[in-house]
């Protein structure tokens, strides 16, 4: 990107909230979290241009967006997603997709954990899993059971799970694990987008929902429909 300090605003609608942040000169300078069930589409653009009155920048002072891609409400991730590319294609700047799961990770060192199951918390008392190496994903989101995960997690000795439902799920693996929950959604975001940008060797990818199948679960027939922008 060729920016040193970006200036990024993040913002994310995946569950009953909209939650965002600017960074401004390697600074969190403002942030929101709103508790909401309904009405994030309007509230979204509105929560923004305050994010911005109070960190006495403009739109056109931006570097980079910052958006949610879930998992999570499937209405909410849209909504976000598709102001992200809105935003983006009309400044000409980057649009950086950040996954719930990402916000577990310590966003001022996330090349510190060789090898983690991140889990989210997911309807129906189960739970989403992602495994990650030094900061990045490893495999696709998966749907599971937390009360009896599918032997092909494969957790290598040295593996921690972190997230929802941590110890039931590293119990059958005799794993670490640790308790956590995605907290600070809005500063921890922009601090994830800006160490991908800075680790970005070319254009990134525009955002897009992130969805995660059971491990059983037969591939949907139709494709997703298409996010225009």
């Amino acid at each position: 990107m060729g920016v040193t300090d970006p200036t990024l605003l993040a913002f994310d609608t995946s569950g009953p909230h909209i939650a965002g942040a600017v960074l401004h000169q390697d600074a969190v300078i403002a942030e929101r979290q709103v508790e909401m069930a309904r009405g994030q589409a309007e509230g979204l653009f509105p929560l923004l241009e305050t994010l911005l009155t109070e960190a006495s920048l403009t739109w056109q002072d931006l570097h980079g967006i910052a958006v949610g891609i879930g998992p999570g409400n499937f209405t909410g991730i849209r909504i976000s997603v598709a102001a992200a590319r809105g935003l983006a294609l009309g400044l000409g700047i980057p649009s950086i997709g950040v996954s719930n799961f990402e916000l577990l990770l310590d966003p001022m060192g996330p090349l510190a954990e060789p090898a983690l199951l991140l889990s989210l918390e997911a309807p129906r008392g189960q739970a989403y899993v992602q495994h990650f190496r030094y900061g990045i994903a490893q495999s696709p989101p998966r749907l599971i059971d937390p009360s009896a995960p599918p032997a092909d997690l494969e957790l290598p000795i040295n593996m921690r799970v972190m997230g929802h439902h941590a110890q039931q799920i590293a119990a059958p693996f005799h794993a670490n694990w640790q308790a956590a929950r995605p907290q600070e959604i809005g500063p921890r975001m922009v601090r994830r987008a800006e160490w991908r940008l800075a680790q970005a060797g070319k254009a990134l990818p525009r955002p897009a929902p992130l969805y995660a199948r059971a491990a059983d679960a037969a591939p949907a027939r139709d494709a997703p429909p298409e996010i225009v922008g």
